[in-house]
């Protein structure tokens, strides 16, 4: 058995696993050559992308690993781009703002490849008016475990019978096969994880890049006046962005940016297009901002400074939990608009009651999905904590919401899948699993099955 180079067997969670040989093919070809040799020695097969994902779905338990890292194919064209798997969502963009486009999807993780931002049909604060990976995917090229390789353009649709899955009233969602009669293939692969067949290729939509944008980090003096500003500006039509993060997280912050405001209680991350200051300047003077110590963007430098201050967050809880010996505890919930305050209130009762001060809570406000990452101190803590991560599913679930609005299920979270479906509807993905992938090689693990007790 050949040694395995470790960053094959781990992802940005911390959860690891184990491999007997890894697979790098540079060719179509060679890829086949994978998989029809894993079929003949019934080999599990997972695919690995850039590592950057919470789930585990890239981290293998046992069998090989295929990574497409050297499948890195960039064609910006206007009004889209085509782009192999491992094109990193940062290449992506710098090469289209060269012709004045941009890719509308933006995971906070800019070193995540395409291919694994389809695989969980990956969104990011911009998913506040454009949606999620989903809606900008035009074609797909995918190697399938019958040894084909087929393309599939938007308005294909599939050759066989689905069942029609209930659907959360959520604005983002990934957690299982989306599945509608008549649904086009584009929509299936997308958000399926790694276990319906290896994406070689995909053609993505390109906007055009608005001339003006009005950017700013906006400090609150108080939560409520935050939540406030939410309701108040969401139906703004020209804004496109709008990210929270609480209290503790900005202390959290203050160790890269010690120039927050000692009196900030919340902040606001906006982004909007247009250069309609005088609104902004009434709409901030309304909701009681912190309007002389927030900070507003005059250039683009500036907005990748206000990105970076948002990224520092989900760098800084990894940072933390492994300095502690523990994987990410963090949630990835969406709950309808309408009930964003309640899921934050339970939050927020949940947490003081077990693990008080031990938390933070930030995200994509704008779509009722925020992340509550728990930092246990303890054995202890942690337990209490992986708990948590199971009632707050329930709960979200409980009041109309998803188990998984952005990461994806993966292994990890694997056992969150009957939270959120029956078993008759879990059946269905099983059997759309069966149709492409009968030896049920590729992804083991993922979304069905997953480790026991890894959240």
């Amino acid at each position: 058995m050949e040694t395995v180079d470790a960053r094959y067997l781990t992802d940005a969670s911390g959860y690891t696993g184990w491999a007997e040989r890894v697979f790098v093919p540079q060719t179509e070809a060679e890829v086949l050559e994978v998989l029809a040799e894993a079929v003949r020695t019934l080999t599990p097969l997972t695919l690995a992308g850039a590592g950057t994902g919470l789930t585990g779905a890239r981290v293998p338990q046992g069998g090989w690993v295929l990574s497409l890292e050297r499948f890195r194919k960039m064609e910006i064209e206007p009004g889209f781009a085509r782009v192999g798997p491992a094109v990193t969502l940062m290449e992506l963009r710098d090469t289209a703002a060269r012709t004045e486009q941009f890719y509308a999807p933006d995971p906070t993780e800019m070193t995540a490849s395409i291919g694994g931002t389809i695989a969980t049909n990956a969104s990011g604060s911009r998913s506040f008016r454009f949606g999620s990976t989903r809606r900008h995917l035009r074609a797909l090229r995918v190697a399938l475990m019958d040894g084909s390789v087929r393309e599939f353009r938007r308005g294909e649709l599939i050759d066989f019978e689905v069942p029609q899955m209930p659907v959360p009233a959520t604005t983002k969602y990934t957690a299982g096969y989306r599945l509608e009669p008549g649904m086009e293939w584009v929509d299936l692969f997308c958000g399926s994880e790694g276990t319906l067949g290896v994406i070689l290729e995909a053609e993505v939509g390109l906007l055009p890049t608005p001339k003006d944008l009005f950017s700013g980090v906006i400090f609150f003096a108080s939560d409520e006046d935050a939540l406030k500003a939410v309701e108040r500006w969401r139906s703004v039509a020209e804004l496109r962005m709008i990210e929270y993060a609480d209290q503790r997280a900005l202390e959290m912050l203050r160790v890269r940016y010690p120039e927050i405001p000692l009196e900030a209680a919340a902040a606001l991350l906006i982004e909007a297009e247009g250069d309609d200051v005088d609104a902004w300047e009434a709409r901030l003077e309304e909701a009681r901002a912190l309007i002389e110590a927030s900070w507003f963007a005059v250039g683009a430098k500036d907005r990748e400074r206000f990105r970076g201050f948002r990224h520092s967050l989900p760098e800084l809880v990894i940072e933390t939990l492994r300095r502690r010996g523990f994987m990410n505890m963090g949630t990835d919930y969406a709950v309808p608009i309408a009930r964003n305050g309640e899921m934050l209130a339970y939050y927020r009762e949940r947490l003081e009651a077990e693990l008080p001060g031990r938390y933070v809570i930030y995200g994509h406000i704008g779509d009722a999905h925020l992340h509550v990452n728990m930092l246990p101190a303890s054995q202890g803590d942690a337990d209490v904590a992986t708990g948590m991560l199971k009632e707050f599913a329930t709960h979200a679930v409980k009041l109309g919401g998803t188990v998984s609005a952005e990461h994806g299920l993966g292994k990890r979270k694997a056992p969150l899948l009957e939270l959120q479906y029956s078993p008759e509807e879990i059946g269905a993905m099983r059997r759309v699993k069966e149709r492409l992938d009968p030896l049920g090689l590729l992804g083991r693990g993922t979304l069905f099955g997953g480790a026991v007790g890894t959240l």
